[in-house]
């Protein structure tokens, strides 16, 4: 399988040949399960204080008193879950593991089944991403597109390609709905162009909303399909094309 090599005019430069990951099955349900268990992984543990309500001198009075036997202070409950500064009932506990486990050689499948995606033009559409019709999948370019240090130059290799439009997705960040507004996620943003690249990481697109940057040796099933979602709008670099062979 060949893919079109394109320069930063967005001409083409010549063809390289794709790797045997590229030709993967697609696997959606091993992408979800890696992506998943990505999330899963990086979740904080949570839980409250352990002696949260228990720090009191209170005892309880005994029976045969008419009253529950519940601890007390001054007359007051104290302690229990009922009672006003009580211990919660069943609170969350830092020491639960959210945690979740995947084979490697799934996971393996995983991100190659994911590469093979971002080559799948009904794919990439049905994700939303917008790009013009001359544009063929999987994007490779040359390797001096990782030399860029500056975004806006990011920005005019996007549109010499073709594929600028898919920028307005994640242009404005949306209010979310629900109690998510008052728990510190109150906005969220499209993800657009994903920058493959050898070596390291593409800073210059940093600063571009929706568009992230990674590198072929640390790329994962999450950065090719995020929220589970294969089909990806990517860029490769033509040296992270032969990288990604060993994934």
């Amino acid at each position: 399988m060949k893919a079109t090599l394109l320069n930063l005019n967005g001409t083409k430069e010549g063809t390289v040949t794709l790797p045997s990951a590229f030709d993967t099955p697609y696997r959606p349900d091993l992408i979800q399960k890696a992506v998943v268990a990505s999330q899963a992984n990086r979740k904080q543990p949570y839980g409250s204080d352990p002696f949260a309500g228990k720090r009191t001198s209170a005892e309880s009075l005994g029976s045969g008193r008419g009253l529950a036997q519940v601890p007390r202070s001054n007359g007051r409950g104290r302690k229990a879950p009922q009672t006003v500064s009580g211990r919660r009932c069943h609170p969350p506990k830092s020491t639960k593991s959210y945690s979740l486990k995947i084979n490697d050689k799934e996971r393996r499948l995983a991100i190659r089944s994911a590469i093979a995606a971002t080559a799948n033009p009904d794919l990439v559409r049905a994700r939303g991403h917008n790009f013009d019709e001359k544009v063929t999948l999987p994007i490779v370019v040359t390797d001096d597109f990782s030399d860029l240090t500056k975004t806006k130059d990011v920005i005019e290799v996007f549109n010499k390609i073709g594929i600028s439009a898919d920028l307005l997705r994640s242009a404005s960040a949306k209010v979310r709905a629900g109690r998510g507004k008052t728990r510190g996620r109150k906005y969220k943003r499209s993800k657009s162009i994903l920058l493959v690249t050898s070596g390291d990481a593409l800073l210059a697109a940093q600063n571009v909303p929706g568009v992230d940057a990674v590198t072929a040796s640390q790329i994962n099933a999450e950065d090719l399909a995020p929220g589970t979602h294969a089909g990806r709008l990517t860029i490769w670099t033509e040296s992270a094309v032969q990288e990604v062979e060993h994934k």
